[in-house]
């Protein structure tokens, strides 16, 4: 699971996806660690939506976690 993040130009969807792996690492569900990161995404980013802070990190989870993938996502307007 520990792969190398630097390829993740955009510091929220680096801190997201190496939180969930850390908390999936220490024994978290998914879906508390999914929750957990939303929050972290929101805290933030204090203006996004619940909704749309559920969407990036559903987004962010899928495209590095599981399938690996090492390119850009959409993600969110921020560097």
């Amino acid at each position: 699971m520990g792969r190398d993040l630097n390829h993740i130009t955009r510091r929220c969807e680096r801190a997201v996806v190496t939180a969930y792996r850390s908390l999936r690492e220490a024994g978290s569900d998914d879906l508390h660690a999914f929750r957990s990161c939303s929050d972290l995404y929101r805290f933030h980013h204090p203006e996004a939506s619940e909704n749309e802070a559920h969407r990036l990190v559903a987004e962010w989870i899928d495209h590095h976690v599981v399938q690996g993938a090492l390119g850009p996502t959409d993600g969110c307007a921020c560097d």
